[in-house]
């Protein structure tokens, strides 16, 4: 009598493909990632003087750098000129059939080329490759034939590896492109070192989205020095309550002479010390000595940090140790930083 509870034939069948399916998908995406990291670093232990070359040219440039190639050369280059672009080098990328037929007077004598090609024979590259050699506009190659057209052609060329196309056919830009596409990646890192690109140049490229946010300053978003709550050691807490109240932050600064902040009165501190003598004693008998604060020209994601690990919802904003600015809580909300 058979047993009404085993998987029937059929069922191990479409398993037993199911599991063949999943393992060739498996052995294929992981001969790919193989192969091209392979690719990559070969091509790291071959880049030679050229490269430097190269950036060299591009640090050089007074105008921007034109970045072009065709089909998938075309995509890759689109990424490099944003990427260029977005560190600090001023770039663009132009179409090479389009610049047949009169995006060749985008590119100026102060302009560098950029121009990306596998083979180093792709025709539509031609009338560029002749209108830089009439005006004297450096150009760089990343190729992937020593010989070719264009490395020939080229004031720079940048070898790529020799390496197979990925895929059982071998046909598709796979492994090539993403040499070109680390390349290019090289290039605006090593340029933007060298240029000593800082953090804050990055923000002026990158002022939205989360790396935007994750950039902001607390000088960018703090209250100035007109909103500061701020009294004297020896300010009764009748008086201080009046600033505490008319700046809505929840606290109020005590400072010295000098300006320098000694202490601070939160709402918590008054909680605390409710006695009928409240409002006659001083707020350095009541001020919690040597709070926390931030420094004005750090990251306002610091801040909230910060204000989280505490569990206070408001900073003064130093310079030294003289108050600035005051950052809550709520500013960094506002700012979308979380």
């Amino acid at each position: 009598m058979s047993d009404m509870n085993a998987p029937s034939k059929k069922a191990l069948s479409e398993a037993e493909r199911a599991d063949s399916v999943e393992s060739r998908d498996l052995a294929a995406g992981r001969r790919v990632l193989q192969l091209e990291a392979r690719a990559l670093s070969r091509l790291a232990h071959e880049l030679n003087e050229n490269f430097t070359t190269a950036v060299d040219v591009l640090a050089r440039t007074k105008g921007r750098i034109v970045v072009s190639g065709m089909g998938k050369s075309g995509h890759v280059g689109s990424k490099i000129a944003a990427t260029l672009a977005s560190t600090g080098a001023p770039a663009i990328f132009v179409h090479p059939a389009e610049a047949s037929h009169g995006d060749l007077g985008m590119i100026t004598r102060d302009d560098a080329l950029l121009v990306l090609s596998n083979s180093g024979e792709t025709t539509e590259l031609s009338d560029m490759v002749q209108f830089s050699k009439r005006y004297e506009i450096p150009m760089i190659a990343i190729v992937g034939r020593a010989g070719s057209t264009l490395a020939e052609s080229a004031d720079v060329a940048l070898i790529m590896a020799d390496e197979p196309e990925a895929g059982t056919l071998g046909l598709a830009p796979t492994t090539s492109t993403t040499m070109t596409l680390a390349l290019g990646d090289a290039l605006a890192v090593a340029l933007f070192e060298r240029k000593q690109f800082s953090e804050s140049d990055f923000h002026v490229f990158h002022p939205g989205g989360k790396l935007g946010q994750s950039l902001v300053r607390v000088r960018d978003i703090m209250h100035g020095a007109a909103d500061l709550p701020l009294v004297g050691p020896e300010t009764v807490m009748s008086k201080a309550l009046i600033v505490m109240t008319a700046k809505r932050f929840g606290c109020v600064g005590v400072i010295d002479a000098d300006g320098m902040l000694l202490g601070i009165v939160t709402d918590g501190d008054l909680r605390r010390n409710l006695t009928d003598d409240l409002l006659d004693r001083t707020a350095s008998q009541l001020m919690t000595a040597e709070p926390q604060t931030i420094r004005v020209d750090a990251l306002a994601a610091e801040a909230v940090r910060v204000m989280n690990e505490r569990k206070i919802t408001g900073l003064f904003v130093t310079d030294g140790a003289v108050p600035v600015g005051i950052l809550h809580i709520h500013d960094c909300l506002k700012a979308g930083i979380s």
